[in-house]
């Protein structure tokens, strides 16, 4: 049941942007805004981009929905990924600071390297595609993460998070942790 996109596990909490402790009606809730704004016929009358990708967000929104608005599903849900998060595969816990950053003029890709010679590696789309922008605010010389929801963004009042990355090569991971207090100088970074 849960979600992977490019080595990068994104929960059905993180589509309808709600917390795991989320009641019943803060996730019907949440879905029927997420619904309402993701529709194909509404977004095909707002984007001329038929490319948008809010068909998938609209079919990730209504899976998420099935799995979280039954009690039962829910329950077994929550218990898998509980297991999934079992400390036992990940080898340490990385902040942003860790990473090495680089920059390619469009996408910030962060690495960091794994005892096996390879690389953890994430970039700031996949991120993104989580509700973790990664900024790079030039006025201030930083990185930092901003955090996402489905109507706002934010920098401050956001719940720190984490996120698995799986080695490039063998069988270690790591935890990516994001809060948005986080932000490293570009300098020599990138």
């Amino acid at each position: 049941m849960l979600q992977w996109k490019d080595s990068v596990r994104e929960t059905y909490y993180d589509i309808l942007c709600i917390k795991e402790d989320a009641s019943h009606e803060e996730i019907r809730t949440s879905y029927r805004s997420a619904i309402l704004s993701y529709h194909p016929d509404k977004v095909q009358q707002n984007t001329s981009d038929p490319r948008s990708g809010s068909e998938e967000t609209f079919l990730k929104v209504q899976k998420a929905w099935e799995v979280l608005g039954n009690p039962r599903s829910r329950e077994i849900y929550d218990s898998e990924l509980r297991a999934s998060r079992d400390d036992t595969g990940v080898s340490e816990e990385v902040s942003l600071e860790d990473m090495v950053i680089e920059h390619d003029g469009q996408v910030l890709e962060l690495f960091y390297q794994c005892r096996c010679g390879d690389y953890f590696s994430v970039d700031s789309l996949e991120l993104a595609d989580m509700g973790y922008k990664l900024l790079r605010r030039e006025e201030d010389n930083e990185v930092c993460f901003e955090m996402a929801t489905m109507t706002t963004t934010t920098t401050t009042d956001a719940l720190p998070a984490s996120v698995v990355l799986p080695c490039g090569s063998c069988s270690l991971q790591v935890r990516l942790l994001i809060g948005s207090e986080i932000k490293v100088p570009i300098g020599d970074r990138l």
